[in-house]
């Protein structure tokens, strides 16, 4: 039983580098603003969540089958012999600093799409701005609004 829960933290554990690399990926994309390339990855990233998180779950049952009451690995340390207790603390660690590389790398993608978000929806604001008429008085003969005559009629030449 042991062996099997070994394979889940290899499984995990490599689950976690890809889940990295497509993170890097994913940033790498959003610098290029390629959007179309970035939703391809963000759902390759999203089914790999899930693979991981139905992974968890039958580690989980597999723990609590060989020890019930227990939640984690680390609660099986004491039935484990000082080989496999080394091997699997070390794959935790490494599962522990992948994990925390992705929550960084996750947390530099949020920033920059919230970034590029927030540059686009200020320049669609400025533009509309800029093409909305200013004076919402009145219609002129073509159906547009019409232009209020400035108030410096003599300097334009007119009376």
């Amino acid at each position: 039983m042991f062996r099997l829960i070994e394979e889940n933290l290899v499984r995990q554990n490599k689950a976690m580098m890809l889940l990295f690399f497509l993170l890097e990926e994913e940033f790498s994309r959003l610098m290029k603003n390629l959007p179309q390339g970035v939703s391809q990855i963000e759902l390759s990233i999203q089914e790999l969540m899930r693979q991981i998180g139905a992974e968890r779950l039958s580690l989980r049952a597999k723990v609590a089958e060989l020890a019930p009451g227990a939640l984690r690995v680390r609660d099986l340390f004491l039935m484990m012999d000082d080989e496999m207790k080394a091997n699997m603390e070390s794959m935790l660690a490494m599962m522990d600093e992948t994990e925390q590389k992705c929550g960084q790398q996750a947390g530099k993608n949020n920033e920059l799409a919230m970034a590029l978000f927030d540059q686009s929806k200020n320049l669609l604001d400025y533009m509309h701005n800029q093409i909305k008429p200013k004076n919402t008085s009145a219609y002129a003969a073509s159906g547009r609004f019409a232009k209020a005559p400035s108030s410096a009629r003599l300097l334009t030449g007119r009376l």
